[in-house]
């Protein structure tokens, strides 16, 4: 063989992710992708079909800034703090004092429904679906099955325990409690088991004969728990007063129905917790009513007293400003002393409410404490007057804000308002919120198109197998030919009787001209070879080696060259089936055995200069034939009458017939087949070949897709179809 056929190439190292190729891999697997990307979008439906709807409600609740319900002035009602929270007043409405209200409103510790099947079950109870007629399946739900209880209350250990309800037509059931007993009922009528501690009626059941119910009584406090897991509250915007409630139901009227009972039980509890702070208040002004009267009484009388006795006169203009002046600071007082008792309920002495209203009094007492001073420079008649005066103006004020607290209490009691109100009562979305159907499909679809593109890389990652010339030239193997897919090739020759020749059938065909590629090759690559002999073989069975053998013979053979084909593959060999040659007809086994002559074993065929050596009869030994010292000599007298020797040789892997049949022949040469053949196998072929003495002199990739080999390298290797042509043109 040339040096040009034991040429050696390093191998291609390249780490970097080629983008086209990848894009190429997964475009060659789209047939994958796509039956996946169907396959999730039917998950999707069948998902979206299966669940049950859930609906939410929603409402608005104003939290109203109020004014102190002492009655108290604005800049003072002020300093006590007293505005709504929205976060306490959040809590407040999850409370269980509030969601238990509407539990126990509209008994929602009540579940009764149809039994459902298993993993279709809301898929069944939904949609008309064609069933057999299997008794099992009638106790599912189907469309148009309803319940409504009236009344039921189980004793305390049977609380989560499920009771069946078995429809028996006519309004007749039947009860199967959780300790086996069965009681019969009537729609509309009460079912009393006094021996265990159940009553229950049925107000409505519609159903077929043999339908199944499940009945259940939760206790209070998983009630509460399952309505507030429903339930959502915020607030809208910072400090805003507005609150957003939502609630989330398997029906629109459930969903309205129990938002709207929570919205109700907490404005009731508000208004309630309203009036026991007006009813607190009034009892404490109430209480101090009388004692201001007869403050007021005792004032008038000691000022009378003394005018009478010192024959006084009015006061001046002066000690006028100052009485106003000390009675507006001593009203202050008192009302800061009122508002004192609020805030020391709400916050510790160290809050800065607290801090501020306790600052404001003692600037109040050091003005009052300035005003007393300038009363004592006054005449000493004057100042008596003054300060009699000025109590009776002082108990006057106390009694008249103490009268006018007792009647904001009693109106405020009387009309049992509460600082909240409803701005938009509760009200169902037509849409349910879930599932959306059109996001999910789209989720669906897109996770199949990820879980095809997946197995697709995957694939093409755990099955790596040679997909271009290159690959086989980084094993340091020459390659003398990349041969198209053909349509004719047969996948398996197992069963058939006759094997298409199509280098004689469509001569024109690409893979033909790869062949003619291959027999130019040859012609020059064999210059220096001992014989002109060349085996074919491969790693494994089913590569395509005999097909190529065949076609290869016949085009060598019309361009003028004398050709004989022999099958060395005493095993399984096919060659016979390519020309129309009986199994029992004599071939190469009987030839080495010395059974038949050449002569009589060596058959012309219809293609002109090509002759036919078939494996003959299979034998029990072929190694043991291949091994004798008759295969040379049939080699070299063959190539004295032939310019071209092809023996078909079994798989390298399989058998140690390719290594005898290489150490007599003038080349080897692999067969690889695209996208099957694996990289492995193309090295442990050579290892074989090379570790017994026998170089491989290049190699074939058969069966290539220009459109696979596109979308996995971006480029094709194989003859384009613009440049086939055909015989006369």
């Amino acid at each position: 063989m040339t040096d040009q056929l034991q040429t050696r190439r390093d191998p291609i190292e390249d780490d970097e992710i080629d983008l086209l190729q990848l894009f190429g891999q997964i475009w060659a697997g789209k047939v994958t992708i796509i039956v996946f990307a169907i396959f999730g979008v039917l998950a999707g439906l069948f998902y979206v079909l299966n669940t049950p709807p859930t609906y939410q409600a929603d409402s608005l609740l104003q939290l109203e800034e109020k004014a102190s319900q002492l009655g108290l002035p604005e800049s003072l009602a002020d300093l006590s703090g007293d505005s709504p929270r929205a976060v306490t007043e959040i809590e407040i409405i999850r409370s269980r004092m509030v969601v238990g209200r509407a539990v126990s409103r509209l008994n929602l510790d009540w579940y009764a429904a149809p039994l459902q099947a298993p993993v279709i079950g809301h898929l069944l109870a939904t949609q008309d679906l064609p069933l057999p007629a299997w008794g099992f399946l009638a106790q599912f739900a189907r469309p148009g099955d309803a319940i409504r209880l009236d009344l039921l209350d189980v004793p305390a250990v049977w609380l989560v325990e499920k009771i069946r309800l078995t429809a028996e037509g006519e309004g007749r059931f039947t009860l199967t409690l959780p300790n086996g007993q069965q009681v019969q009922g009537q729609v509309g009528e009460p079912v009393i088991a006094e021996d265990v501690g159940l009553s229950l009626r049925v107000g409505a059941l519609v159903a077929e004969p043999g339908r199944v119910f499940i009945l259940e009584q939760l206790s209070e406090i998983e009630a509460i728990a399952r309505v507030a897991d429903a339930l959502s509250i915020a607030e809208q915007g910072r400090n805003s007063g507005i609150l957003r409630m939502t609630y989330e139901a398997d029906s629109p009227e459930t969903a309205r129905r129990t938002l709207d009972a929570i919205a109700q039980g907490y404005l009731s509890q508000n208004a309630d917790r309203s009036a026991a702070e007006a009813d607190s208040g009034l009892a404490f002004v109430e209480s101090q009513l009388p004692a201001a009267r007869e403050a007021v009484q005792e004032a008038e009388a000691a000022l009378n007293t003394f005018r009478q006795d010192e024959e006084a006169i009015n006061l001046s203009a002066e000690g006028e400003a100052l009485l106003t002046q000390i009675r507006t600071l001593e009203a202050e007082l008192i009302d800061l002393a009122a508002v004192e008792e609020e805030v020391a309920e709400r916050y510790t002495r160290n809050h800065p409410e607290y801090q501020r209203l306790l600052n404001n009094r003692e600037r109040i007492e050091d003005r009052l404490a300035s005003l007393r001073e300038e009363v004592r420079a006054l005449p000493a008649t004057q100042r008596e007057v003054l300060n009699l005066t000025q109590d009776l103006e002082l108990a006057r004020e106390v009694f008249i804000q103490l009268r006018n607290r007792a009647q904001e209490l009693q109106v405020l009691r009387a009309s049992n308002i509460g600082n909240v109100r409803i701005v938009d009562t509760a009200r169902t979305a037509e849409r349910p919120v879930s599932p959306r159907k059109l996001l999910v499909l789209a989720i669906a679809g897109l996770l199949g198109l990820m879980c095809g593109t997946a197995v697709v890389l995957t694939k093409r990652y755990l099955r790596k197998t040679v997909d271009g010339s290159e690959e086989l030239e980084a094993m340091g193997l020459p390659v003398f030919a990349t041969l198209n897919r053909h349509p004719s090739a047969p996948q398996s020759a197992k069963g058939r009787k006759n094997l298409p020749l199509v280098a004689v059938e469509t001569p024109g065909d690409l893979f033909v001209e790869g062949l003619r590629s291959l027999r130019t090759g040859l012609h020059f690559g064999m210059l220096d070879a001992q014989t002109r002999s060349v085996v074919f073989t491969s790693p494994a069975p089913g590569v395509g080696k005999s097909f190529i053998s065949a076609n290869l013979a016949v085009v060598a053979a019309q361009s003028g060259q004398k050709v004989c084909l022999i099958d060395a593959d005493m095993r399984r060999g096919q060659q016979r089936k390519y020309f129309g040659l009986s199994k029992a007809h004599p071939g190469l086994a009987q030839v080495l055995s010395g059974e038949v002559e050449l002569a009589s074993a060596l058959v012309p065929t219809q293609v002109e200069n090509l002759s036919v050596l078939s494996s003959g009869p299979f034998p029990p030994n072929p190694s043991e034939l291949l091994m004798r010292e008759d295969l040379s000599r049939l080699i070299k007298l063959l190539d004295g009458d032939f310019d071209l020797i092809i023996i078909d040789a079994p798989p390298v892997l399989a058998v140690t017939d390719p290594v005898v049949l290489g150490r007599a022949a003038g080349a080897v040469i692999g067969v690889a087949r695209f996208g099957r053949t694996h990289p492995g196998e193309v090295l442990a072929m050579k290892k074989t070949l090379e570790t017994s003495g026998v170089k491989l002199s290049g190699a074939i990739l058969n069966d290539f897709d220009p459109k696979s080999a596109r979308g996995r390298y971006g480029y094709s290797y194989a003859y384009n179809a613009r440049y086939s042509y055909k015989s006369g043109e």
